[in-house]
């Protein structure tokens, strides 16, 4: 069964695939690319755990808080006249 392909740009990508990993034909350039895709896929990393582990770090690096930051309090001293 031979492959075709609608979009001339995807088209382009397939025939580029074939030659870069040197496939036989443009089927098997699109077989190898769903494979890793779908590998790739299979072991991404959701994103609510990359996110907690970017928080955790974080959370370390800053060390524990002494005392509450108020943001009120803050603002209005920016705007207090001395």
């Amino acid at each position: 069964m031979t492959l075709y392909i609608r979009d001339q740009s995807v088209d382009d990508l397939a025939i580029k695939v074939a030659k870069l990993g040197k496939a036989p034909n443009k089927t098997e350039a699109v077989r190898r690319a769903l494979l890793n895709e779908i590998s790739r896929l299979e072991q991404a990393e959701p994103l609510e755990q990359r996110v907690k582990k970017i928080q955790d770090e974080f959370k370390q690096l800053a060390g524990p808080t002494r005392t509450p930051f108020d943001m009120k309090a803050f603002r209005d001293s920016l705007y207090e006249d001395d």
